[in-house]
C-alpha cells in the first residue's frame, strides 16, 4: 500500500524559535512605541512586563496541550478533541481569520515603505514582487524558507543590540533622563491600573507569534520534547526583546513630545538617535521584519488550512495535499499568496482591526482545552500541583484573555462574528445540519509520525 506523503521534518528547535520570533518582528516596539507611550502615561516597559505575564499563561496551556497532541492544527486541534468537534471547527475557521490577514499586513507595510521610497514605481509591483518571494520560499522547502527568516530576525536582534549601546552611552553623557538604569520607565505619578492594562492590551498583540510555532509541530522530528520548550523560548525572548528595547527607548524619549508622529515612532527614534545613516540601518532592519513575519505567518496559515483539509472539514483533495518532492502543502501556500495580493485594495487600519478577533478565539479555546482535557477526561484534581497546572493557571490565562476581549475594537468584532457566520453556514453544509461531527484527525497515526524522523 503506497504511504501517504507527509510533512518534511527538518526543523530543529532554534529554528521553529526563529521562525516565531520572526512571526513576532522584535522591531515592531519602535513602531507601536508612541501609542504606547501616550496611553500607559510613558511607562512603555512596565506594559511590556505585564503583558509577557499573561502571555505567559496561554503559552504554557499551549505547551500541555502539544504534548499530547502534535498536530500542527493548534487550537482548532485541540478544541476538536476535548470540547466539541463542531466547536473546534468553528474554533479553526475563526483563527484562520487570524493566520490568514497577518500576511495582508506584512504585506501593506511592505507596501508603504517601498511607495515612501520609490513613490514613481506602481506600488502592485511591490505587492506582486512580495507576495512571489515569500511564496515560493515556502513552496520550495520550510527548511530554507526558516534559514532565510533566521538571518532576518538575527538582523533585526542585532539592529536592537545596537540601538541600546547607542542609547547607554547616550544616557551617561546627560541625554534622555540622565541615567542608564532608573525607575522612571516604570513609574511616575501620572501611572494607574487602568492605564496601564490598556498599554499591556495594545502591547499583547505583540506578541501574536509563540503561538504559531505549534503550527510546525508535525515538521520537527521530536515534537513532543521540541514544540513546548520553543513556545515558552520564544514568548520569553520576544518578551525580554521588548522589555529591554523600550526601556532604553523611554530612558532616551521619557515623554512622547519630542516626536511628531507618534502613530510610527520607528523612524523619528532611529534619526534622533543616531543620525540619518543610523535611520537607513533602522529602515533595512525594519524591511527585515516585514519579510520575516510574513514569511512566518504565511508559512503557520498554510500548516492550519492542511491540517483541516486532511480531516476533511476543508476539501481534502487541495488543502490536506502535500507535494511528493518538496514535502510542502504547495496549494495551501498558493491560496495563501493569492489572498495576499488582495491587500493591495485594502488600508491597513482596516486589516489590523480584524485580526485580534482571530487571535483571542484562540487563546481563549486553548486555555479552556487545558481545563477539559486534563481536569474532566483525565480527572488530574487530586493534587496541589495538578490543580495549579491544569486549572488555576489556565483559567488565569483565560482571565487576561476576557480582559483584552473587554478592549476590542467595535469592527473587529463585527466583521468576526460577519466570518463566524460564515463559518457555521459552511459547518452545517458540511455536517448535513449538524448530524454528522467533522472528520478529525486520528492522533494515533499522528504519534507514529512524531516517530518518523525520515528528512529527505
Amino acid at each position: 500500500m503506497k504511504q501517504p506523503v507527509t510533512l518534511k521534518r527538518s526543523l530543529g528547535l532554534w529554528s521553529i524559535v526563529l521562525l516565531g520570533l520572526g512571526y513576532m518582528t522584535p522591531m515592531v516596539v519602535f513602531d507601536t512605541f508612541g501609542i504606547v507611550a501616550g496611553e500607559t502615561n510613558d511607562v512603555v516597559p512596565f506594559a511590556y512586563i505585564v503583558a509577557l505575564i499573561a502571555m505567559l499563561f496561554t503559552a504554557f496551556s499551549y505547551g500541555k496541550m502539544v504534548r499530547v497532541m502534535p498536530s500542527a492544527g493548534t487550537a482548532y486541534v485541540y478544541t476538536s478533541k476535548t470540547i466539541n468537534p463542531h466547536i473546534g471547527f468553528m474554533v479553526g475557521w475563526v483563527s484562520m481569520l487570524d493566520y490568514l490577514l497577518l500576511p495582508m499586513v506584512n504585506a501593506l507595510i511592505f507596501r508603504i515603505y517601498m511607495e515612501s521610497f520609490f513613490p514613481e514605481i506602481p506600488v502592485w509591483l511591490w505587492v506582486v514582487g512580495y507576495v512571489i518571494l515569500l511564496t515560493g520560499l515556502n513552496i520550495w522547502s520550510i527548511h530554507a524558507a526558516a534559514r532565510f527568516n533566521s538571518l532576518l530576525v538575527i538582523l533585526q536582534i542585532t539592529m536592537v543590540v545596537i540601538f541600546s549601546i547607542i542609547a547607554m552611552f547616550k544616557l551617561q553623557n546627560g541625554s534622555g533622563n540622565g541615567e542608564v538604569f532608573s525607575l522612571q520607565p516604570f513609574v511616575n505619578s501620572g501611572v494607574d491600573f487602568a492605564t496601564l492594562i490598556m498599554g499591556a492590551t495594545v502591547v499583547c498583540f505583540s506578541f501574536l507569534g509563540f503561538d504559531a510555532v505549534t503550527t510546525f509541530s508535525e515538521e520537527t522530528p521530536h515534537p513532543l520534547k521540541t514544540i513546548p520548550r520553543a513556545i515558552i523560548l520564544t514568548t520569553l525572548i520576544g518578551g525580554a526583546i521588548f522589555i529591554v528595547a523600550s526601556y532604553f527607548a523611554q530612558s532616551l524619549y521619557p515623554n512622547i513630545s519630542a516626536f511628531k508622529n507618534t502613530d510610527d515612532t520607528l523612524p523619528e527614534i532611529a534619526k534622533y538617535t543616531a543620525g540619518v545613516i543610523f535611520q537607513v540601518f533602522f529602515f533595512a532592519a525594519a524591511f527585515a521584519g516585514v519579510l520575516s513575519s510574513g514569511l512566518a505567518s504565511h508559512g503557520s496559515v498554510s500548516r492550519l488550512m492542511y491540517v483541516m483539509g486532511r480531516d476533511g472539514v476543508l476539501p481534502r483533495r487541495v488543502f490536506g495535499y502535500v507535494h511528493p518532492r518538496f514535502r510542502t502543502p504547495v496549494f495551501n501556500v498558493i491560496v495563501v499568496g493569492i489572498v495576499t495580493l488582495i491587500s493591495m485594495e485594502f488600508s491597513l487600519e482596516l486589516i489590523s482591526s480584524f485580526i485580534n478577533f482571530g487571535a483571542l478565539t484562540a487563546f481563549s479555546f486553548v486555555n479552556l482545552s487545558v481545563i477539559a482535557h486534563y481536569i474532566f477526561h483525565e480527572k488530574r484534581f487530586r493534587h496541589t500541583k495538578d490543580v495549579l497546572n491544569y486549572l488555576l493557571f489556565p483559567l488565569a490565562g483565560f482571565a487576561f484573555i476576557v480582559l483584552l476581549w473587554s478592549s476590542l475594537a467595535k469592527d473587529s468584532l463585527i466583521f468576526g462574528l460577519i466570518w463566524s457566520g460564515m463559518g457555521f453556514v459552511y459547518l452545517a453544509f458540511q455536517t448535513r445540519l449538524f448530524k454528522m461531527k467533522p472528520k478529525q484527525l486520528d492522533f494515533a497515526s499522528t504519534a507514529e509520525d512524531a516517530v518518523d524522523v525520515k528528512a529527505h
